[in-house]
C-alpha cells in the first residue's frame, strides 16, 4: 500500500521578500524547492529561514515551519553562510598545500576580507603560495564538493575532530554542555562551525587569496554587491593593532574561548582581568604622552556604537592631568541642529547619524573661540525638546588646556574644517576582538559591540532585546557611512576589547535575549547570540573588575562619570 504524501501550504520568501504561496509535499528537501527561485548565477541561495532558525538546504520541509525564506549573499545570514563555506574550503586547501600537520588560523576581518595565517611561519609564504592555495580552492569549487552535516554523540564528534590536528575545537566542545555536536565534512576534512553551511562548494562564485603581511587575505564580495570583489586597499595600521592583540593573547595563553574558560574553572581569571586592565591603562597613558609631547590642543575621539568612547575620554583626561594638562570635554551630540531641521529617512526616523544633523558652523566657531581663550556658551542638547539649550555651560580655556571631543564624526575633516590641522590629534577606538571561539571561528567586532549595547540599552534606557536588535542594522548602516570610511585618518587606534568581557556580559545579556519569543522577528538573531554565549563560562565574581574599567560603562558601577 502506497504511503499518502501530505501536502502543506507554505509562504515562500526570498531574502525576506514575499514570492508566493505554494502547496508542497511534507518532507521535501529545501534544496529541491530552492531550485525554482535560484535565478542569479553569482548570488545563489545558500540557506533558509523557517521563522525560528537558519537552516541548511538539506533540511526537509516540515508542517510547523512558519514560512520558508531562501537566503542569498545579499542577506546578512546568507552572507555569513557563504563566509563559512569559503573559510572551510580555504582551510582544507591550506592543509593540502602546506601539510596536514600545519596550523591554519582564521584570525580577524581586514581590508574587507578575512586575514588568515598558517603556522609555523618561517618566511616561506609568498605570492606563489597564495596562488597554490587559490588554485586548490578553485579545484574543490569546480568539483562542487559537498558540505556534509553530521550530528554525532559528543565522544564520536571529538574522535573525528581529534584527527584534524586542531585541539582548540576539542577543548571548546567540553563547554557546550550537550551530549552531541554538529560537525561538517568536506572531502577528507572534518570541522566544526558556528552556524550552517551551504549544500556544496559550488556556491562560491567570486573569491581571491592574496599574500599579505605574515599570512593570507581571503577575499570575498560584499553583501551589497555579491558579484564582484571590492577594491583592495591595505590598512596596515589596523593590521598592526590586531597583530599586537593576537600576540598579547598568545603571550597570556588565552587565544580561544576554551582557554578563558579554564581560567574561570581554576580561579586564575583575576590575573587575566588585572593584566588586561593594566594593558588598557598603559596604552591610554602612551596616547596621553604623545598628546603632551606634540602639544595638541584638540583631541578627536571617534568609533562605532558601544566602543566605550565616553569611558575612554574620561580616562584619557585623567592621564592628561598627570602631565598637568587639564581637559575640557565636548560631545558633538550637543551641537545637533534643532530637530525640526534634521532630515528623516524613508522610515520617518531622524538621521542624527549624518553630519548634516550637526551645527558644524557653530561647532567650529566655538572651537576657535576656546583656542583663543575666549568665553564660550557651550550648548547642551535637550533630546526631549529637540533643541540646543544655552546658558548652562559657560567655559573659558587656559592656554595649556586641551579640548577632548567625542562623537561619531570625529575623524571626518569636515567636522573641524576651520581648525588648523596642527592643533588636532585623532583617535579611532573600537573593541577589535582577537579572542576566537576556536581556530576557524572568529568573534566579530560587531558582535562584541552588540552584546555591549544590548546590556547598556536594557540597563540605562529600559530597552528590551527586541528593540535593540531591531535598530542594530540601521546603526551599522550609519557606521558604514559615517565612521568606517574615515578610520584611516586616525593618528592612533585604541583597542577597547577585553578578553574576559563576554564571560561578564553573559550574565546580563542571556536573560535579556531569552525573553525574545519565537513569534518575534528578532528571534533568529537572539538564538544566534545565545548560542555564542553558550561557549562561555560566566565569571563568578565581578569584584576583580576595576571601577574605571571600560566594561563598567555597560554593566554599571563606573567611577568615571555619573552612571
Amino acid at each position: 500500500m502506497e504511503k499518502t504524501v501530505k501536502m502543506i501550504k507554505k509562504e515562500i520568501r526570498k531574502n525576506g521578500k514575499f514570492m508566493e504561496t505554494r502547496e508542497l509535499a511534507e518532507g521535501t528537501p529545501l534544496k529541491e524547492i530552492a531550485r525554482d527561485y535560484d535565478d542569479n548565477k553569482n548570488c545563489v541561495i545558500l540557506a533558509a529561514r523557517n521563522g525560528k532558525k537558519i537552516h541548511e538546504l538539506s533540511k526537509t520541509l516540515e508542517e510547523d515551519d512558519k514560512f520558508i525564506d531562501f537566503l542569498t549573499a545579499e542577506h546578512y545570514y546568507g552572507y555569513r553562510t557563504l563566509e563559512r563555506a569559503l573559510t572551510f574550503v580555504f582551510v582544507r586547501a591550506a592543509y593540502e598545500i602546506f601539510g596536514r600537520e600545519s596550523k591554519v588560523k582564521i584570525e580577524h576581518s581586514l581590508d574587507k576580507g578575512l586575514y588568515c595565517e598558517v603556522e609555523p611561519y618561517e618566511g616561506w609564504i609568498d605570492e606563489a603560495s597564495a596562488e597554490k592555495v587559490r588554485e586548490r580552492m578553485q579545484e574543490i569549487i569546480d568539483r562542487d564538493e559537498p558540505f556534509e552535516k553530521f550530528k554525532l554523540p559528543l565522544d564520536e564528534a571529538k574522535e573525528v575532530l581529534a584527527s584534524q590536528y586542531d585541539p582548540s575545537k576539542l577543548e571548546l566542545l567540553k563547554y557546550r554542555g550537550k551530549d552531541s555536536a554538529t560537525v561538517y565534512r568536506c572531502g577528507w576534512l572534518w570541522d566544526y562551525f558556528y552556524g550552517p553551511l551551504p549544500v556544496s562548494a559550488g556556491c562560491i562564485k567570486v573569491f581571491d587569496v592574496k599574500r599579505i603581511e605574515e599570512g593570507f587575505l581571503l577575499r570575498m564580495p560584499l553583501s551589497k554587491d555579491p558579484e564582484k570583489l571590492p577594491e583592495f586597499r591595505h590598512d596596515r595600521m589596523m593590521y598592526e593593532i590586531f597583530k599586537e592583540s593576537h600576540d598579547w593573547l598568545d603571550l597570556i595563553q588565552i587565544p580561544y574561548v576554551a582557554q578563558l574558560n579554564k581560567t574561570i574553572e581554576n580561579g586564575t581569571y583575576r590575573s587575566v582581568i588585572q593584566v588586561s586592565e593594566a594593558l588598557h591603562e598603559k596604552k591610554i597613558a602612551e596616547i596621553a604622552d604623545s598628546i603632551a609631547v606634540m602639544k595638541k590642543r584638540i583631541v578627536l575621539i571617534a568609533g562605532p556604537s558601544s566602543s566605550g568612547k565616553t569611558s575612554f575620554a574620561q580616562r584619557l583626561s585623567v592621564q592628561l592631568n598627570v602631565h598637568g594638562i587639564k581637559a575640557c570635554t565636548l560631545s558633538t551630540d550637543d551641537y545637533f541642529v534643532d530637530r525640526e531641521f534634521v532630515e528623516k529617512d524613508e522610515k520617518g526616523n531622524y538621521k542624527f547619524e549624518d553630519l548634516d544633523a550637526v551645527d558644524v558652523r557653530l561647532f567650529n566657531e566655538q572651537l576657535n573661540m576656546l583656542l583663543n581663550g575666549e568665553e564660550v556658551d557651550i550648548p547642551v542638547y535637550d533630546f526631549i525638546e529637540g533643541k540646543k539649550i544655552f546658558g548652562k555651560r559657560i567655559t573659558r580655556m587656559k592656554p595649556n588646556e586641551t579640548i577632548i571631543i567625542e562623537g561619531i564624526h570625529g575623524l571626518n575633516e569636515k567636522l573641524t574644517e576651520d581648525v588648523r590641522s596642527k592643533d588636532k590629534f585623532k583617535i579611532y577606538i573600537s573593541p577589535l576582538t582577537s579572542l576566537g571561539i576556536d581556530g576557524h571561528n572568529r568573534i566579530s567586532t560587531a558582535d562584541a559591540r552588540l552584546f555591549r549595547r544590548l546590556v547598556r540599552d536594557n540597563r540605562t534606557r529600559g530597552k528590551n532585546a527586541q528593540a535593540t536588535l531591531r535598530s542594530w542594522p540601521e546603526v551599522r548602516n550609519g557606521e558604514e557611512k559615517n565612521i568606517f570610511p574615515f578610520q584611516e585618518e586616525a593618528d592612533v587606534i585604541f583597542n577597547t576589547a577585553l578578553p574576559y568581557e563576554l564571560a561578564v556580559l553573559k550574565k546580563y545579556a542571556k536573560p535579556i535575549l531569552e525573553e525574545v519569543g519565537e513569534e518575534d522577528p528578532e528571534y533568529v538573531e537572539a538564538w544566534r547570540l545565545l548560542k555564542m554565549l553558550s561557549y562561555f563560562l560566566e565569571l563568578p565574581d565581578e569584584r576583580a573588575i576595576l571601577n574605571n574599567s571600560l566594561l563598567k560603562e555597560f554593566i554599571g558601577g563606573t567611577c568615571l562619570f555619573e552612571d
